[in-house]
């Protein structure tokens, strides 16, 4: 061993004490490395101490980085998958439950409506044929008051969900006891009506007034409410599904640019080229994306069928066959109460006006669907039939002739009010069964396509995960 040798080693030995011979002390060599010895060993004693700053060291050298590359892709998949199969999962039992439960509710609103119409007309065109009344009429009315109970029972489903209140409205709740307690009163009211008719009591009119306006007064309008607010629970989740989900695509595209980022600066560092972990989570999350873009836009497509053309179309046509049902219960009640024309006059126009303007915007906005076009058609046909028809029976009253606006108005001949009315509603009930259709296929398909979406991409965020841990361990395995 050589004399500087010994010395250096003398030196380290004794942690840098000054045992060297002046002549040796000035040799710069030396001294560098006993300033480097005394800084490794000041370090280490710093990692001893302090288990953060063994982290920061580890982390600053080359395997602490492909560590903090790893556990951040693999947290970014399956935060990714975790997300997207959260919120498409949402979505389509968003869509499930419109279909199976908040679509059915809102029918059974508006049949719950329109029984309660045809009762009311039923009971005030019975009486208005005088003494016993047809069996037709007595069966029209049964059926519709045993609708109208089955109705009330389905739209009373959920109904505990829905107690708010809006804007001072009576809540579903408040609603739904008005037509459960009402019910009873109104059939009882009116075969008390049906019997002094019977009898030939002319206080049997009196019974039928108060029956009617019980009915036009406080039935219909909580059952016109409860539609409105079932009408309104369909189309507050669509405004969300008629947009995609952008944050689930985001989400990907991110995920998908940082494991490109990582995967050139590995290559850059490691002068490999190809990661086969790398590729497989690349091609997992690639096929996630496409299987998105896939059911999410076509999803996205139906849902937007469903609402241009199911959901909207179908409340402006509900819509409409109410006041079709208010401008036939003016007609018949009138009738009954003997009442001033031109206030009949003035508010059956006003729903005939109200039908074809609404009409009209139908048929501009719907101009090649055959499903909505042709009921629409017949409607408008029909509205003219029943007008002048209603003008017949204006004109019969003003002479005085009660049998002949009697005969026009509950009679089933061609040129009867009764007929007109009859015209219009099966007119646009069955344009209300095609939008219905329509409306239920395209939700169905929407919630079908988007099943297994949400799981599908969780599942491949999962292996996108994997696939980077199983390519990242040969890497730092080269670091032992």
């Amino acid at each position: 061993m050589s004399p500087q040798s010994s010395t250096v080693r003398t030196a380290l030995t004794h942690a840098g004490r000054s045992v060297l011979p002046e002549s040796t002390q000035s040799n710069p060599r030396l001294r560098q490395v006993i300033a480097d010895r005394r800084e490794i060993a000041a370090m280490t004693r710093e990692r001893v101490s302090s288990p953060i700053s063994t982290m920061r060291f580890y982390l600053l050298t080359s395997p602490g980085k492909l560590l903090v590359i790893l556990l951040g892709l693999m947290l970014a998949c399956l935060l990714t998958g975790f997300y997207s199969a959260s919120a498409l999962n949402t979505r389509s039992a968003t869509l499930e439950s419109l279909i199976d439960r908040t679509e059915p509710q809102a029918e059974s609103a508006e049949v719950l409506y329109s029984s309660l119409s045809v009762a009311d007309a039923a009971a005030n065109s019975a009486f208005i044929s005088g003494g016993r009344e047809s069996t037709g009429l007595r069966d029209r009315y049964a059926d519709a008051i045993a609708s109208a109970g089955t109705a009330l029972v389905a739209s009373a489903d959920g109904a505990g969900r829905d107690t708010a209140r809006h804007d001072d409205q009576p809540s579903v709740h408040d609603d739904l006891e008005t037509l459960s307690t009402r019910i009873p009163t109104y059939t009882g009211v009116i075969e008390t009506a049906r019997t002094n008719n019977r009898l030939g009591y002319p206080v049997g009119s009196a019974y039928l007034v108060q029956a009617s306006s019980l009915m036009q007064d406080t039935m219909l309008p909580a059952a016109q409410r409860l539609y409105d607010q079932r009408s309104a629970a369909i189309s507050e989740p669509q405004r969300t599904l008629t947009v995609p989900p952008w944050g689930v695509y985001v989400a990907l595209f991110m995920t998908i640019l940082m494991l490109l980022l990582c995967s050139r600066y590995l290559a850059r560092r490691t002068r490999r080229h190809f990661n086969s972990g790398y590729v497989a989570a690349a091609a997992a999350l690639v096929i996630g994306m496409l299987w998105l873009l896939v059911t999410g836009l076509t999803s996205v497509a139906a849902a937007n069928t469903a609402k241009n053309n199911g959901a909207e179309p179908l409340h402006e046509l509900t819509t409409m066959r109410i006041l079709t049902q208010q401008a036939r219960s003016v007609e018949t009640l009138t009738l009954i109460r003997r009442g001033d024309p031109g206030q009949r006059d003035r508010t059956f126009g006003q729903s005939v006006d109200q039908i074809r303007s609404m009409t009209g915007t139908l048929l501009d906005e719907h101009p090649h669907d055959p499903g909505i076009r042709d009921p629409l058609d017949d409607v408008s046909r029909s509205l003219d039939g029943w007008e002048r028809a209603h003008q017949a029976v204006t004109t019969k009253l003003a002479s005085g002739d009660f049998e002949g606006a009697r005969d026009l108005t509950i009679g089933s001949g061609g040129d009867s009010t009764a007929t007109g009315y009859q015209q219009v509603n099966d007119a646009l009930l069955r344009a209300i069964n095609d939008t219905r259709d329509t409306f239920r296929e395209n939700i169905n398909t929407a919630q079908q396509l988007l099943g297994y979406t949400g799981t599908g991409i969780g599942t491949l965020c999962f292996v996108a995960a994997i696939a980077v841990l199983a390519g990242m361990i040969p890497r730092l395995r080269e670091y032992r």
